[in-house]
């Protein structure tokens, strides 16, 4: 079975982080304690197996001494697009009063609503 786009997206992220935890000289074990994670789950997110919260990403990030943004770009949260400074999505992620879900879901009606704007930009071209 073919993976979709979201399995290649976890898949690429897993590739990335396993590069740059190689590049810093860590092991798994020493990433997985630095970020507050699991030893088994890190290796499940190297290995393309889960996809992480925009929470975790942060935290290797931090462990890893790299933008947390660019991490959100590779797990498919942000789209390259968006640019880093002051985008909705950077605003709703960093926001520690939401839970995980929470910002899943103003990130979901963000992009619908986005969809929705360009359906309607296309109809008023034709």
């Amino acid at each position: 079975m073919a993976k979709g786009k979201v399995g290649k997206t976890v898949e690429s992220l897993g590739d990335y982080l396993k590069d740059q935890r190689v590049a810093a000289r860590l092991s798994l074990r020493q990433l997985a304690e630095q970020a507050g994670v699991s030893n088994p789950y890190l290796s499940q997110i190297e290995r393309g197996l889960r996809r992480p919260s925009a929470e975790v990403l942060q935290q290797i990030a931090k462990a890893l001494r790299i933008s947390a943004e660019q991490l959100y770009v590779r797990a498919g949260i942000l789209s390259p697009q968006d640019g880093v400074g002051g985008s909705v999505e950077l605003a709703v992620l960093s926001d520690t009063g939401l839970t995980e879900r929470q910002k899943q879901s103003l990130l979901d009606v963000y992009s619908s609503f986005l969809a929705l704007n360009v359906g309607r930009a296309e109809d008023d071209e034709n």
